[in-house]
């Protein structure tokens, strides 16, 4: 089986080099994002792990109103675009709606889809779209196999340069599990899998 290889920036993902994805889960105040982004440029130089640095310009899923839930679209790029200018980083971020998809590409190298996302039609085909690569998180309702239906619609829509991140399941107990076959059977996909340890 063919194995894909995937370009963010200057990292090649699908090979042996081990790489992360890394940074505040939200994005927040410019202090904290930029010191953050100045430790994990510290980690990767010293360590020789490449880095994509990751945060969200907004949490759509957080489970109550009164949980922040990031700064919204345009404050958030702007963000990651000063992230990415002044640290050289690859930046990833979530999008929610197929209407955020094209002005996030505009700054972003890699438009993440949330878990509870992944089979959204019109959301996949509009990351498809831009051109950008696309880290399609596993959904907690999908068998691994089944994976191939939201791949699937990105590479109809024109795009083949996917990630897959295993993230776990959710099993009606407040917990998520991780299954280890989960990677051998997203692998056969052909696509990186990466491992949300989070």
């Amino acid at each position: 089986m063919s194995r894909k290889k995937v370009r963010v920036g200057s990292i090649e993902c699908g090979t042996d080099q081990l790489f992360l994805i890394s940074g505040p889960c939200v994005i927040e105040e410019e202090g904290i994002m930029m010191r953050t982004a100045e430790m994990l440029k510290e980690v990767s130089e010293r360590l020789k792990v490449p880095v994509i640095y990751k945060s969200s310009f907004s949490k759509d899923n957080r489970s109550s109103l009164k949980y922040y839930n990031g700064p919204g679209l345009d404050a958030g790029v702007r963000m990651l675009a000063k992230v990415k200018e002044q640290f050289g980083f690859p930046v990833l971020t979530d999008i929610h709606y197929p209407d955020q998809a094209a002005a996030a590409a505009g700054v972003v190298d890699v438009l993440q889809i949330p878990a509870y996302l992944c089979m959204q039609t019109g959301l996949m085909v509009a990351a498809a779209q831009t051109g950008r690569v696309i880290n399609i998180k596993h959904g907690q309702f999908l068998a691994p196999e089944n994976m191939k239906h939201p791949v699937g619609k990105c590479v109809e829509a024109g795009n083949d340069q996917i990630i897959l991140t295993e993230r776990g399941y959710t099993m009606g107990y407040n917990d998520l599990v991780v299954d280890p076959r989960s990677f051998y059977h997203m692998g056969l996909l052909g696509y990186p899998v990466v491992f949300d340890i989070t």
